[in-house]
Formats: C-alpha cells, sequence, structure tokens
C-alpha cells in the first residue's frame, strides 16, 4: 500500500477540496489543520466532516508551527508528499494581527520543510504561495509572470508568503528535497472563505445589507474556479522538480476581471441588487491581479475551464444550501 499525502489545512476551503481530490483517484490522505477562529469554526467543522465521512481519510488537529509534532507525524506516516496550504490568510488582517501571521506563516512552514527533509526518500513538498508577493501594479499590460521582481510587498501577509518562497529555496539547495511553491490568485467557489469578497457580497446582499466597495470599484482579479485550482495543484504534485529544486508556479484564470463586473455576475446569481457604498483603497490592497499561466500548462496541460459566469452561480447555489 503506498503511504498516504499529507495535506495541512484541510479543513480550509482549498484544503478540503484537494483531500476530496486525491481521494477520488485512489489516494489515503492525512489532513491536519489546528480549526482556529479567524473565520466560522462551524465552517471548518462541516468540511472536515464530509472528509470524515470517507475512510481513506484521517484528520489530526494540530498547529503546523509545533514542529516535533508535525515531524513525528510524518515520521511515522511514512508520508512522502505534503501538500502545505495551512497558514494564516487575509491580507487586512495581517495589519490588525501581525504575530498571528509570524506563527503560521513562517514557523509554520519552517516547521513543514523540516519535517520534510528529514524523512527518508522524500519525493515532494508542494506549498502554496500567492499572487500578492507580485506587489501592486496598475491594470493593463501582461500577465505577472514567475520571473517578475517579488521585492515590493504591500502587507504582511503578502510578506510572508515571499519569505515562505526564499526559506524553500535555501532547503532546497541544502537537504536536495524538491519543493513547489503556488502562487495562487483569487480562488471562489463551493465552500470557500466567509472573509474573501464575494463569499461577504452573499452574505450582504441576501441580508438586504450596503455592501462596501473598495478601490471605488475600479479594482480587478483574476478569479479562479476552486475545480480548476485543484486540476493545476495536483497537476504540479505529480511532476516534481529536480532534486535540490524549488519551482515557483502561478496558479489562476488568467482572465482578470472588473470589481463591478463581478458584482454584476453575483446580482444576477441572487437575483437581487446591492446597495453599494464606494470606498478607497484599503492599506495592503493591490489594483489588480493577472496570472501568466504559461509555465503551469507547459509542465502539466493546465487549463482553466469554469468561467466566472458559471462559477458564481455554483457558489451561490451552494450558499442556499448551506445557510438556508
Amino acid at each position: 500500500m503506498s503511504p498516504p499525502v499529507i495535506v495541512t489545512g484541510a479543513a480550509g476551503f482549498i484544503g478540503m477540496h484537494v483531500a476530496e481530490r486525491l481521494m477520488a483517484r485512489g489516494e489515503r490522505v492525512i489532513g491536519v489543520d489546528d480549526f482556529n477562529a479567524y473565520y466560522d469554526p462551524a465552517l471548518k467543522a462541516a468540511r472536515a466532516a464530509r472528509l470524515e465521512a470517507n475512510p481513506d481519510f484521517r484528520m489530526v488537529r494540530l498547529d503546523i508551527a509545533a514542529a516535533e509534532a508535525f515531524e513525528s507525524l510524518v515520521r511515522e506516516s511514512g508520508a512522502v508528499q505534503v501538500v502545505h496550504l495551512a497558514a494564516q490568510a487575509g491580507v487586512r488582517y495581517s495589519i490588525e494581527n501581525p504575530f498571528a501571521y509570524e506563527r503560521s506563516n513562517l514557523a509554520g512552514h519552517l516547521s513543514v520543510m523540516e519535517a520534510c527533509r528529514r524523512q527518508p526518500e522524500f519525493q515532494h513538498l508542494v506549498y502554496a504561495s500567492s499572487s500578492s508577493v507580485y506587489g501592486d501594479r496598475p491594470q493593463g499590460g501582461a500577465g505577472f509572470c514567475e520571473d517578475d521582481a517579488a521585492a515590493e510587498p504591500v502587507s504582511l501577509y503578502a510578506a510572508t508568503k515571499r519569505a515562505c518562497e526564499l526559506m524553500s529555496f535555501a532547503y532546497a539547495k541544502l537537504y536536495g528535497f524538491p519543493q513547489t511553491g503556488l502562487r495562487f490568485f483569487t480562488v471562489y467557489g463551493p465552500w470557500g472563505r466567509p472573509d474573501m469578497a464575494y463569499f461577504s457580497f452573499t452574505q450582504k446582499i441576501l441580508a438586504g445589507e450596503p455592501i462596501e466597495v473598495f478601490g471605488q470599484g475600479q479594482m480587478a482579479r483574476d478569479f479562479t474556479y476552486i475545480d480548476d485550482i485543484v486540476d493545476g495543484v495536483l497537476g504540479a504534485l505529480d511532476q516534481p522538480p529536480e532534486r535540490g529544486s524549488n519551482r515557483i508556479l502561478n496558479i489562476g484564470d488568467s482572465a482578470p476581471v472588473g470589481l463591478m463586473d463581478m458584482i454584476a455576475v453575483l446580482e444576477d446569481a441572487l437575483g437581487r441588487k446591492a446597495e453599494k457604498l464606494f470606498r478607497p483603497m484599503q492599506p495592503g490592497d493591490v489594483t489588480q491581479t493577472y496570472a501568466d499561466i504559461s509555465r503551469l500548462r507547459a509542465l502539466t496541460g493546465y487549463q482553466p475551464k469554469v468561467s466566472l459566469a458559471e462559477g458564481l452561480p455554483r457558489f451561490v447555489r451552494w450558499y442556499r444550501e448551506f445557510y438556508g
């Protein structure tokens, strides 16, 4: 029997979907999550319950920054592949609670790498980075490319994600085990994160409350549907780089959509108009995101399939079912 794949952040949005897809193709999965209260723990518990209904899944409640405990888990499980998705997310929250990012993102990433490098015959660590490492760019022009400078993050969250990439370059060179950092671009879909704009807008519109539209509605995002993201994650996992390498790959839709256009699609899916309160750009936010996905496509055949016009209504259907 092949060893299980460890997925950190398995009670999270992307983590749950990755774990489900791994099991659908016959893998055993050990999920790791600390179920913190950054957003509604009941949503995380519901995701975990969905996973635990599968006999090929085991959930371990653990803080990844607890280095000895995480290393013991990797060693005793025999895992040689880790998909590391656990992190303290959110740009705005990083301004209010900076030390949460130090522990979850920096100490947590170091803990995961230490466990992997000590595991005999370890094959591949795939970890979540973020499009936020590129900093702010004016709208227009070409997509963000992995070779672009990522030297001026505008939030602590972005800085920790870039730091994790640099730590991985060092560990790949020092210890030889292959790593892949995936720079995610605005992931959305069923079971999503309540702190994301499309999710909070849905809550407020259905409650008859106004929505706050930051950046005066002039921002654009490369919205990427969760099923497409999972395609890319597993494609990258199955194609490890050579030993001693830390490969960086964008994973997005490569078709940025304006914030006002996203709101229009959401209004149509909900059958309601939003009352909009326009606000200036918030500290740490960026004007647009836009993924150049040519490297991931060349490596895995990655091709996003779900447009925002199709994906947002799917999210709305899930939201109505889940929240009644």
